[in-house]
């Protein structure tokens, strides 16, 4: 068994895929966990096939029932979470005034609510680990929950949520070793992204290997450095605020 192990959701494709190959070539065990179970077997098979140790669990993340049994899976498999990646998300884009009161349920629940319920029912585990070396929680948040964008209203808002709660996290975890940060990224080159690639080409858009960097360097940091979030843009994110 790994020494060290992270379970990340969102992780049959993508950023989530990214960063479970680059902590799994670093020696870690992982779970990856998604909705979709044909999907997320096809990408832990990859990885398998790789030579990383890894356990897919299938997961609705709206779901509490089922956040708790992927905590509980992991759990049994490998006794710890050093890295807690919450990057399940959903994105759904109009205007406010037409906004079917369902989906923006679905953005609260996926978006916001489970990175709470999955970091509450991970705090034992990552305590361990916190005890032993440090554990790291990453929530993966946006360029909107920074910069909000109309017409992406309310995802916009539980980016923003995400980033206030991994801070206050942070807050609750620090004497146990536990450190937080959310990763605010603009455009990745991923399936979320499909809607603005008339605008924005993939040549010009971050790489998820990018993110995966960027967990590698926090994981690196000594556990007197704590980074609350990171911000990530493409250069012309600069100049226009984060729109396209």
């Amino acid at each position: 068994m790994a020494d060290k192990a992270a379970l990340i959701t969102g992780g049959s494709s993508g950023i989530g895929l990214a960063v479970a190959r680059a902590l799994g070539e670093d020696g870690y065990g992982i779970t990856v966990s998604a909705r979709r179970p044909e999907k997320l077997e096809q990408a832990a098979a990859e990885l398998r096939d790789e030579g990383l140790d890894v356990l897919s669990i299938p997961a609705n993340m709206a779901q509490e029932e089922d956040i708790k049994r992927m905590v509980d899976a992991h759990g049994e498999r490998f006794g710890r979470i050093d890295v807690l990646m919450n990057n399940a998300g959903i994105g759904i884009g109009g205007a406010i005034a037409d906004a079917e009161t369902k989906k923006l349920d679905m953005q609260i629940d996926v978006n916001l609510r489970a990175v709470y319920l999955t970091t509450r029912d991970a705090i034992p585990l990552l305590k361990a680990a916190g005890t032993d070396g440090g554990a790291l929680i990453v929530n993966t948040a946006s360029i909107a929950g920074k910069r909000p964008q109309g017409w992406l209203a309310a995802y916009s808002a539980t980016k923003a949520g995400v980033i206030a709660l991994t801070e206050a996290t942070a807050m609750e975890l620090a004497a146990d070793g536990v450190r937080c940060t959310a990763i605010c990224p603009g455009f990745v080159d991923t399936a979320m992204t499909e809607w603005i690639r008339g605008q924005v080409p993939p040549s010009e858009m971050i790489r998820p290997e990018d993110v995966a960097e960027v967990v590698r360097c926090l994981l690196r940091l000594s556990p007197a450095c704590i980074v609350p979030e990171v911000m990530m843009v493409r250069p012309q994110e600069l100049a226009t605020g984060g729109a396209p």
